[in-house]
């Protein structure tokens, strides 16, 4: 069977990452391993970590940490050189996995020899309408997630890639100093340049925050503008939809709604984060 390493960079993510570790390991198939790289985090994350790895003894939860440089894009890297399994799994701390995610993952590297990389939707776990939310990502993501002729992108908060392919691609990726790119796209594009495939699967599924559209909107329109740096960085590759467009299209009611339903979420006393996947976890417990 393919051995699924879980890489979760971290950086002052004491909100969500126990959360994030008990998803990752309340799985239908057990991965291989989960590594928390912290990068330099002055908050309670490394001492949750800890406490989640000494009551979870049998989890394969592991913390390293990756100080030499402050950024996402080295702490992944330092996590991906100390993974040991045969495909890396890549997400953000704060992301919340399907039960059945490392399950769907093997499945897609098991059957399809020549994938080298996987992604699949989001569903936005603290907003309401979950179901419609997958939807709606899911159909965003097949259609504007492309490059060079319908090609897949890799989604960051939900993307694997096959050890082997990691091994090809990892001295060319962009280190991007002036932190003006999408790490997960720069990926994808490096991995397209070595003619490697990447597939989508729309059974992939991870929960993630809405809380990037909780900002002002010249912030959000900064981050967007990470899409088109990406691609000005690999002018080689082409793209036939512009993501952030169909996003610019969404913050305005994200941005005004999100709020109010946090507001109700803490006079609920409501965790989204625990709640997004227990009917699943329930179902694999009665098993």
């Amino acid at each position: 069977m393919v051995k699924v390493s879980i890489v979760i960079p971290a950086y002052n993510e004491q909100e969500r990452i126990v959360s994030c570790l008990a998803n990752a390991v309340c799985q239908s198939v057990a991965p291989y391993e989960v590594i928390i790289v912290d990068n330099r985090s002055n908050d309670r994350t490394c001492e949750l970590v800890e406490q989640f790895i000494a009551s979870h003894a049998d989890s394969h939860v592991k913390l390293v940490h990756q100080n030499n440089e402050q950024g996402l894009i080295p702490t992944r890297n330092y996590g991906f050189s100390v993974a040991t399994g045969d495909v890396y799994g890549r997400i953000d701390a704060d992301c919340m996995l399907k039960p059945d995610w490392v399950e769907v993952v093997t499945n897609i590297f098991e059957r399809d020899l020549s994938a080298m990389g996987a992604t699949g939707p989001a569903v936005y776990y603290d907003m309401p309408a979950k179901h419609l939310g997958l939807e709606g990502d899911n159909k965003v993501r097949q259609v504007t997630y492309r490059a060079d002729n319908d090609k897949v992108l890799l989604f960051g908060s939900n993307m694997a890639v096959r050890a082997s392919a990691w091994e090809k691609i990892k001295d060319k990726v962009c280190r991007d100093k002036p932190d003006i790119m999408h790490e997960d796209i720069d990926i994808s594009l490096h991995l397209l340049d070595q003619g490697l495939k990447t597939v989508y699967s729309e059974k992939m599924i991870t929960g993630v925050s809405a809380r990037r559209m909780d900002t002002s909107f010249s912030s959000f329109r900064k981050y967007m503008q990470r899409f088109q740096n990406t691609f000005d960085a690999h002018p080689n590759h082409t793209r036939a939809h512009d993501t952030e467009r169909t996003l610019y299209v969404l913050y305005p009611a994200l941005r005004a709604f999100y709020p109010v339903y946090q507001k109700y979420l803490n006079r609920k006393n409501i965790n989204p984060a625990q709640r997004i996947w227990s009917k699943e976890q329930h179902q694999i417990h009665n098993h």
